[in-house]
């Protein structure tokens, strides 16, 4: 996606965001690979102001796979590709050891060696500052004066578990224009079968609560409200309920239950002629569907009509034209980097939205849909916009 914003003329601005949850299992592969992507989609669009908002950083397996952090910022900053970016700042939550306030979340701001006019704000002395040199911050971030980092509240989690789930703030003045740039990550879809059960499911609704809740803190009383760009992993998930009835119009469905429990573990469809030939396997991490092809041809454009959980907030959030397939979930394989997992439906979940007056800031949209490598930074599918200021 692409577009232009005022300010000082011929800056390029970027924003990418990515679940790099799979890269720090993996480092020899995946990780390599990505950076790889990353390095091409930032010659490519040659930015002056690069801002790159992670999730999952460390991975699922955060106390194994932590280790691999470091690895993976110093391998950044020394890059070739990177090296004409004399400022930079980034931020690392990984401090797993604290469940309370751990989220996982990683934002990095990479700012080009001819870049003047930038400054960054510091909440606590609500001033803006300019920007000096490379910076990493991966301690107390809670009160580290340059953002707002905050996890959802515990009565947000479900089932009442511990989620790596919240937002980070930070705000920027290019020239004479001043805008937010947050982080966020919201909660999944835990069970396929749970999310089966209504229209629009259970976990639909935990997601518009914490959301509304981030839009409720960056738009307060405390501070200046300046346009705001929301970029992370949503998680937003189409409505399964529906999308199984387009799918399966005419399949005859079998329940499957649990010996001991009754509880259902299974879905299965089959089509009512045809040898009853299955059409999808349901269960609480599968989505088994036998025809893959339906989610790429024409870029899922068929299926955007189940993506709804963003018109809540139609009037607080808008988004460039969606132009490329669902986001999630690729096969973490990387000889199989176009495939999806039969874990879940595929959905788009990587997203970048802005507010209305964010968007009053890109004048002329040229929409362009991201090519192989800008699909392919990650697993979970980036999503990429570039803003030329």
């Amino acid at each position: 996606m692409a577009g232009k914003m005022t300010g000082a003329p011929g800056t390029g601005i970027l924003l990418v965001t990515a679940n790099v949850g799979s890269l720090f299992e993996d480092p020899e592969n995946l990780q390599k690979t990505w950076l790889r992507e990353f390095y091409q989609t930032v010659q490519s669009h040659k930015p002056y102001f690069l801002a790159v908002h992670c999730q999952e950083v460390g991975g699922k397996n955060f106390e194994e796979s932590m280790s691999h952090v470091d690895s993976f910022v110093k391998e950044l900053l020394s890059s070739d590709a990177m090296k004409e970016y004399s400022r930079a700042r980034l931020y690392l939550d990984e401090n797993y050891k604290s469940p309370e306030q751990f989220t996982a979340l990683g934002s990095f701001y990479f700012i080009h060696e001819s870049l003047k006019n930038i400054q960054q704000f510091d909440f606590k002395a609500k001033k803006f500052r300019k920007v000096v040199g490379r910076e990493i911050c991966s301690e107390t971030l809670e009160s580290t004066p340059s953002l707002e980092k905050e996890k959802f509240p515990q009565e947000y989690f479900p089932e009442c578990k511990w989620s790596r789930k919240g937002f980070i703030r930070t705000r920027w003045a290019l020239a004479d224009c001043a805008f937010d740039l947050v982080n966020i990550h919201l909660f999944h879809d835990a069970s396929n079968l749970l999310a089966w059960e209504k229209s629009p499911s259970c976990y639909s609704g935990n997601r518009q609560k914490a959301l509304g809740y981030v839009l409720d803190r960056i738009t307060d009383q405390r501070y200046e409200k300046v346009p705001y760009f929301v970029f992370g992993d949503f998680n937003f998930r189409l409505d399964s309920r529906l999308v199984i009835e387009s799918l399966c119009p005419t399949a005859i469905m079998q329940t499957c239950t649990e010996s001991s429990t009754g509880e259902i573990n299974q879905l299965i469809f089959r089509e009512s002629d045809n040898d009853r030939k299955v059409v999808l396997l349901l269960e609480k991490k599968v989505f088994n569907y036998v025809n893959q092809d339906v989610f790429r041809e024409n870029n899922g454009t068929s299926l955007l009509k189940f993506d709804r959980e963003l018109s809540v907030f139609k009037e607080r959030l808008h988004e460039l034209e969606i132009s490329f397939p669902p986001s999630y979930p690729y096969s973490e394989d990387s000889s199989e980097g176009k495939q999806y997992m039969n874990t879940r439906c595929p959905a788009w979940c990587d997203r970048i939205l802005m507010s209305p007056s964010a968007r009053d800031l890109v004048l002329k949209v040229s929409l362009n849909p991201p090519g192989p490598s800008e699909r392919s930074l990650s697993a979970g599918g980036p999503g990429v916009i570039c803003l030329s200021v």
